[in-house]
């Protein structure tokens, strides 16, 4: 799943119209450590809503307490103005509803993971990612897995696929899709881009997609660490189509890249790499 500081995209993945407030109980620890630097994140909208839900705001401060100093802040923006109660619960439901809207990537996780399953986006040809290696007997690991659409594409050929998800709804959700495709050489765990949970030159290939970017330099660093010499890194899809810092740092790794079309978002890049030593990164 894409971590805010990377390839963010606001899509309609679901209808919020009907969606409590109270659906943000349903966040994680790793995701809840994200909302301080969630790209769009409504803050005034939020301040306003967390009032009205001191439940919620305990919940996230203490689910995740290294967010404190930042409700601190929320909680320090002015009041709006009092208004008659009629006004007032529809104003209020205004900003709950802009706030659940730009939290969409992190709700449809944990209320609907089919939903996002379902997006046109996720129709790119299998091929961009097969053309890349020789799957075949691999061990294999994905991170950022979300809904499989990596892991899952590789796996029939694959050794062993090791699908890295820190959203534990997803990794339920992922077991049971892989389940349902007679996969049983998918190993659904938990960890993080920057925290993969393997020992050093484990897997022939490590790969993921819309996950890389917040980081660049640690996020690297980790996927080479668990990457034996001679193996893949391959991030797919990588970025948009853009020259910016993250491709301009790949490009400097060694990485090789090309294009290719996403269905509805348009172009991306796709980037691999060959770990042919451990490398000495550069901060």
């Amino acid at each position: 799943m894409a971590e805010p500081g990377g390839e963010l995209f606001m899509h309609e993945w679901m209808d919020v119209t009907h969606v409590p407030f109270d659906a943000l109980l349903l966040l994680e620890r790793v995701q809840i450590g994200w909302l301080p630097k969630w790209a769009g994140l409504p803050r005034p909208q939020l301040a306003v809503a967390l009032r009205a839900h001191p439940s919620v705001e305990w919940y996230l401060r203490h689910k995740c307490p290294e967010i404190a100093p930042w409700l601190d802040e929320l909680r320090a923006r002015p009041a709006a103005p009092a208004a008659p109660a009629a006004r007032s619960e529809t104003e209020l439901r205004q900003a709950e509803l802009s706030v659940l809207r730009s939290l969409q990537d992190l709700l449809v996780y944990a209320l609907d993971p089919a939903a996002y399953d379902a997006q046109p986006l996720l129709g790119w040809d299998s091929a961009e990612l097969t053309g890349l290696a020789d799957f075949a007997g691999a061990t294999v690991i994905d991170v950022g897995a979300g809904t499989g659409r990596l892991a899952l594409t590789v796996a029939p050929t694959a050794r062993t696929v090791y699908a890295v998800e820190p959203v534990a709804h997803l990794r339920h959700y992922l077991r049971q899709k892989a389940r349902r495709l007679g996969l049983d050489n998918v190993y659904v765990v938990d960890g993080l881009i920057t925290a993969i949970p393997f020992p050093p030159t484990f897997a022939d290939v490590t790969m993921g997609g819309h996950v890389y970017g917040d980081d660049p330099p640690a996020e690297y660093r980790e996927l080479a660490r668990v990457t034996r010499p001679g193996g893949l890194v391959i991030l797919c899809p990588g970025t948009r189509d853009v020259d910016g810092p993250v491709h301009t740092y790949l490009v400097e790794q060694g990485f090789q890249w090309s294009r290719f079309a996403e269905p509805r978002d348009g172009m991306f890049r796709k980037y691999w790499k060959r770990e042919r030593v451990k490398p000495v990164l550069r901060s």
